[in-house]
């Protein structure tokens, strides 16, 4: 396993997990072999990272997922949500 120097974890805000509408879980291929813990941020509606496959990636490499209801890739929430992207 790899952990640089130094490096305590890892916070992905977002993470890319697969381009729009094409799903696969290929870009989380390499996270099996970092050596730090793992917390994830991620919008329910992120069409960059479809929650059945983040999901299991995260458990995978045994990191923290968390999750913001209704928000896309950039944690835009639409006003029918009730709250504001300051918010999110």
């Amino acid at each position: 396993a790899l952990a640089p120097l130094g490096v305590r974890g890892l916070a992905f805000v977002g993470f890319p997990l697969h381009p729009a509408g094409k799903p696969s879980d290929e870009r989380a291929k390499h996270l099996d072999e970092v050596g730090v813990p793992m917390l994830f941020l991620s919008g329910t509606k992120d069409a960059l990272a479809e929650l059945s496959l983040l999901k299991p990636v995260v458990a995978r490499v045994q990191g923290k997922l968390v999750l913001f209801p209704d928000a896309d890739h950039s944690f835009h929430v639409p006003a029918k949500s009730g709250r504001k992207d300051a918010e999110v």
